[in-house]
């Protein structure tokens, strides 16, 4: 029951949401929850319990900044349980994903992803982010209930080339946490989100050096 019943939210969902993916990659995304699903009961991945909330709190809402994901390699910081980094990973093959996370037990979860569902352009790095040391910055950093922002542009600016932008996901909008952005830094955007399936307001903050030059 509970597959059928994902199956036809998530086609429904991205029909909503005006995204096209193959049927292939629908599978992907539902064996992606399924695993999550089994996982989570070990491994506490995520708080979203009940299944019949899951495809849009986890795979719709991870799609959700789908069209704003312009780089050829983007990090996701705290992975976590893989959100949004792996369904974004499934939905752009064609895309480099990093998924950075300190937490050993997510991390395992995540490389057993990347074997069981064949994500070649998916990389794994077991670490805090203010200790990685990548061959050439981010253009984009992805975060989905990580960290506060001003936590966010603390530990991983390093990470973030000259130009480029942290696509930070958030609920209600943060009015005190954009007020607690440290200096040299600046909300460039923000975009409602609209998930399908989903109560509670969703918002994307993009977020840059405010000096570009630098």
């Amino acid at each position: 029951m509970t597959n059928s019943l994902w199956q036809r939210q998530l086609r429904d969902g991205l029909v909503a949401m005006d995204v096209s993916l193959s049927e292939a990659q629908q599978q992907q995304l539902l064996a992606f929850l399924n695993l999550l699903n089994k996982w989570n009961r070990a491994y506490n991945l995520t708080a979203v319990r009940d299944e019949r909330e899951m495809v849009s709190r986890q795979l719709l809402d991870s799609l959700s900044i789908l069209s704003r994901v312009h780089t050829e390699h983007l990090l996701d910081v705290g992975a976590g349980g893989g959100l949004p980094g792996i369904p974004l990973a499934i939905a752009l093959p064609e895309r480099r994903f990093t998924l950075l996370d300190s937490n050993g037990k997510k991390t395992r979860f995540l490389n057993q992803c990347v074997l069981e569902l064949g994500l070649g352009n998916v990389d794994v790095i077991h670490g805090r982010a203010e200790a990685c040391t990548p061959e050439q910055p981010f253009t984009q950093i992805s975060s989905r209930a990580f960290t506060a922002l001003e936590n966010l542009v603390t530990w991983c600016g390093d990470l973030l080339a000259n130009g480029g932008e942290f696509l930070a996901m958030k609920g209600q909008f943060p009015d005190d946490e954009v007020a607690a952005l440290p200096a040299g830094w600046q909300v460039k955007s923000s975009h409602s989100l609209e998930v399908p399936g989903a109560d509670g307001d969703r918002h994307l903050l993009v977020v840059t050096r405010a000096d570009h030059s630098q």
